[in-house]
């Protein structure tokens, strides 16, 4: 078989009552010339004998098995994913997303044009794919500014890499980072400024649902909020040495992420509360925020003892 044009990367862990419809999905695509690399992070349930079957019918799909030697973790198999990928473009998965039939081939009509990045929309749908209202925000006239601050997202799945453009940078996916990985990866992509091109087209269905790490910082999870905060301070370190944006832009996103989650585990009288208290007072303090910072430590101390003063935070 001659190389695909596109990698399709997915990795997968105990996903075998999700991965068939991401991998029926692909299947169904209008456009042929694809490999989809499916690596398991050490699934203990069926996820392998479920992929075999799609291998079986079609040899399109490759399956393995993250090396021992390879940290454990989603980006750690992208990583290794891409290693083994033979295709001019990279599309990274995840094994909840499902690809709308003709996705691939509405993005391959762009690749005369040798773009470096091609995003498109998608549709955010629930447990059961019913198509939720919630809009998908992914334009912007300062992509930089507004993916710093959440105001848009490409996700994992929207985009599609030109493979060349991938393998000029100095890594993909940071291993160490289980949170914001994706911002993470998008971000110091768009620094290195690659050719784009936008699809104003919902061609993919994103899944939400409650048990995805997106949602471990609204449970407080604790590693999950340091992993977000190792990744804004890794951005805010690189920006301040290449000047590609004002630092203080980030620096004030992490104060007010700060404050938000300290707001929470106040209400939730969470167990971490001082440690999210200490960072708050950290941040406002390099930003020479005094004012801010005294009312801090007076709004902590008095919603500890009085359950009262929550808007001095």
């Amino acid at each position: 078989m001659s190389n695909p044009v596109i990698s399709i990367i997915i990795p997968t862990y105990n996903r075998a009552h999700l991965i068939y419809e991401t991998l029926d999905s692909i299947v169904s695509q209008t456009y042929e010339d694809w490999e989809c690399i499916i690596v398991d992070d050490g699934s203990t349930d069926n996820t392998a004998e479920v992929v075999s079957k799609y291998i079986g019918r079609d040899n399109r799909f490759q399956y393995y098995r993250r090396p021992s030697e390879r940290m454990k973790g989603p980006n750690s198999c992208r990583n290794y994913g891409f290693d083994l990928s033979n295709g001019d473009y990279i599309k990274w998965f995840d094994s909840d997303d499902i690809l709308l039939p003709n996705a691939l081939e509405h993005i391959s009509k762009n690749f005369s044009n040798s773009p470096d990045l091609i995003v498109s929309s998608l549709q955010y749908v629930d447990f059961n794919k019913n198509v939720l209202k919630k809009k998908h925000v992914f334009l912007s006239k300062d992509i930089l500014h507004d993916y710093f601050k959440g105001k848009i997202a490409y996700y994992i799945c929207t985009p599609t890499w030109k493979k060349s453009f991938l393998e000029k940078q100095p890594y993909l996916f940071d291993e160490t980072i289980t949170n914001l990985d994706d911002w993470d990866f998008n971000l110091r992509m768009l620094y290195k400024e690659p050719k784009v091109i936008y699809l104003d087209e919902e061609l993919i269905q994103y899944r939400i649902h409650y048990s995805s790490l997106s949602h471990e910082i609204g449970k407080l999870n604790l590693d999950e909020i340091k992993s977000e905060f190792k990744a804004i301070k890794k951005h805010i370190s690189i920006i301040e040495k290449s000047k590609i944006i004002n630092p203080n832009i980030l620096k004030e996103h992490l104060k007010v992420r700060c404050k938000f989650i300290l707001r929470q585990a106040l209400v939730e009288n969470n167990k971490y509360k001082f440690y999210y208290f200490k960072k708050l007072l950290s941040v406002q303090l390099k930003l020479f925020k005094f004012s801010e910072a005294i009312k801090t430590i007076i709004g902590f101390t008095i919603y500890s003892i009085f359950k009262k003063g929550y808007r001095l935070l």
